[in-house]
């Protein structure tokens, strides 16, 4: 299923799928952030700042799930895997159990000169969720986050 579809099941925008929006994907992004805040309790972690085991296991569908449900935008690619929209991109780190956390937009955007400081707005939702966010600069000065559970 095609990532933000309505039907189905739920899937995090990664920011590498079609671009979602609309008050049915609010509602269910809303839904998704409500369960995964349950599944905390339910495990017993100190409150909701700790991710769960769940979490844990999936950090990149946790931390998109966080992401946009803090109301920041995904980016977004069409059929052709053209990046048309810009917003962050969560995939899979180097080190297992991280996630890297970037800020993309198509050609000629200013993605990245925008990027230091979208990225902060993710840390600044991700750290009261229990993640570690730490900022880095790759070649061609590429900022991104690296993104790991606390603890």
């Amino acid at each position: 299923m095609a990532e933000g579809a309505t039907s189905g099941p739920f899937e995090p925008a990664t920011g590498d799928g079609p671009a979602v929006s609309g008050a049915d994907r609010e509602a269910a992004v809303g839904a998704a952030f409500d369960g995964l805040l349950r599944i905390r309790r339910v495990m017993g972690g100190p409150g909701t700042t700790v991710p769960a085991p769940w979490e844990r296991l999936q950090p990149v569908r946790a931390v998109a799930i966080a992401l946009e449900a803090a109301g920041i935008e995904p980016s977004a690619v069409d059929g052709a895997g053209v990046r048309g929209a810009t917003g962050y991109r969560v995939g899979a780190a180097e080190r297992p159990g991280s996630v890297r956390v970037e800020w993309l937009g198509p050609p000629g955007s200013g993605a990245e000169y925008a990027a230091n400081e979208s990225l902060q707005r993710c840390a600044t939702a991700l750290r009261p969720l229990g993640w570690v966010a730490l900022a880095y600069r790759g070649p061609r000065r590429h900022h991104y986050l690296e993104v790991e559970p606390a603890g």
